[in-house]
């Protein structure tokens, strides 16, 4: 097939008549976006009226990849035992981040009534408590949109952050009177949609009393939780989609066959029905994101500084470590004390064991290992915090911490959003253990105990690791 593969467009899939328009937009294109809120829009009852227009976070070449190929990608579900593919339809119009005049006219529409975020946890340049930070291209962005007069220069205008690009829409929207808007972030930040919407509140403040009184009245924000595996994508899956579809596809996207979304908030103008393809809605998120957060994303950073420190590549090769899966159930262990009744958290630690051991998906540790400050911050914390202000050890949580602190120590790259704060602790001599980790969380270092345990264990080899460590607090 692959000798006769070509580019494949609306036309070969009878659809040059049937294009719905853009219903929601979409912040930070990229590979999970278009295999979860995307996949969840697509087999919605609905969803052949709710198309997409999305954003690409950075100037990576997406959006004109996609554009060529009229928003069409190919979805590759990859199970343990085999493929399928999917052609991904509704992404109807691509743009790059920066298309200030094209994030303006995009928003202002009345029929866009959704808008969606996938964003690192420090893309957003906001705390965990919401409050702005102190960013320069931030006050840039803000600056900017001080001095914007309607839509005149929007073609000069440059914004560099997602929460200037967002006021950009939301200022639009409110200038052409364009109805009210959901917003829906989809990341792993810890009550993302209340920090959202705080730290949107101030920076709207901070443009104009008349845009944060618009946003106030006309703005909801859902806080949700998503969760689906999607590994960067390699040539090899490129080359794949071209023999076995016989497409050129230049921006396939892989992920699992496990796919969840959960959501609480309101939607002043409508929604696609989200619930046919399995999203839950619910009045209380909390349960269902920390469940999430330290379970599946606790036990990826775990593997990921583990395994790297162990010379393994892919989750799949982490988790069949027996050092590394024990500290991963350990783990565990110690955060469903802090998780309530009702969650079925058996079986949901049995299934995701059965997602990590999936050796297919190829889900490399690198990537996991970005960004590892605000990851280690909302991920591994609050569990180690909250065991030991209960009278318990954390003992996983000390090897994850130790083994992230071996990694800085021997390593000249690690690409992380808080990098220049890291840098000038590992570049003071000598370098401070309890340093480090106050950048991830004050309380850890307030433990006292536990950055004993961390120092004594930095400087241990990763294959000489204790079975445990000694507890003088027991278990209950």
């Amino acid at each position: 097939m692959s000798d006769a593969a070509r580019p494949l467009t609306r036309e070969d899939l009878g659809l040059h008549d049937v294009r719905p328009r853009a219903r929601v937009v979409h912040f930070g294109l990229g590979a999970f976006h278009r295999a979860h809120q995307a996949w969840f829009s697509a087999h919605a009852g609905d969803g052949a009226h709710w198309g997409i227009c999305a954003f690409t976070g950075r100037g990576s070449g997406l959006a004109a990849a996609l554009a060529r190929q009229d928003g069409l990608y190919t979805l590759i579900v990859r199970s343990a035992s085999e493929d399928r593919f999917e052609v991904m339809t509704n992404l109807v119009e691509v743009h790059e981040g920066g298309d200030c005049a094209a994030i303006a006219d995009v928003v202002s529409r009345p029929e866009v009534v959704i808008m969606t975020t996938t964003v690192t946890e420090a893309g957003y340049r906001l705390g965990l408590d919401g409050a702005p930070r102190d960013d320069p291209e931030l006050a840039g962005d803000l600056a900017a949109l001080r001095v914007l007069e309607a839509h005149a220069g929007l073609d000069d205008l440059e914004l560099h952050t997602v929460p200037g690009r967002i006021l950009l829409g939301l200022e639009a929207r409110r200038r052409a009177d364009a109805g009210p808007i959901a917003l829906v972030p989809c990341d792993n930040v810890p009550n993302n949609g209340e920090v959202l919407r705080r730290g949107l509140t101030e920076l709207a403040h901070r443009v104009s009393t008349e845009l944060a009184g618009w946003v106030a009245q006309n703005v909801s924000f859902v806080a949700t939780s998503v969760d689906r595996i999607t590994p960067r994508t390699t040539a090899e899956d490129v080359a794949l989609v071209r023999e076995r579809t016989g497409w050129i596809d230049a921006a396939p996207v892989v992920t699992e066959p496990f796919a969840s979304w959960v959501l609480a908030g309101d939607f002043p103008a409508g929604r696609p029905r989200w619930e046919d393809a399995g999203a839950q809605f619910v009045t209380a998120i909390e349960p269902y994101e920390r469940r999430k957060l330290w379970l599946l994303n606790g036990a990826h950073s775990i593997l990921a500084y583990r395994g790297l420190d162990a010379g393994h590549v892919t989750v799949a090769e982490a988790v069949a470590d027996p050092l590394c899966r024990r500290s991963v159930e350990s783990f565990w262990s110690s955060a469903v004390r802090q998780l309530p009744e009702g969650l079925d958290l058996a079986a949901y630690r049995a299934q995701l064991i059965e997602r990590f051991e999936n050796a297919r998906m190829g889900y490399r540790l690198e990537q996991i290992a970005t960004d590892s400050v605000m990851k280690l911050r909302t991920r591994i914390a609050p569990v180690v915090v909250a065991e030991y202000r209960a009278g318990r050890d954390c003992p996983a949580g000390v090897e994850v911490i130790a083994a992230w602190v071996r990694r800085l120590l021997h390593h000249t790259s690690f690409p992380d959003a808080e990098g220049a704060a890291l840098r000038t602790v590992l570049d003071a001599e000598p370098v401070s253990v309890s340093a480090l980790i106050r950048l991830i969380d004050p309380r850890l270092v307030e433990l006292g105990a536990f950055v004993d345990a961390v120092s004594r264990l930095v400087a241990v080899e990763p294959d000489h690791t204790p079975d445990t460590h000694p507890s003088t607090r027991g278990e209950e």
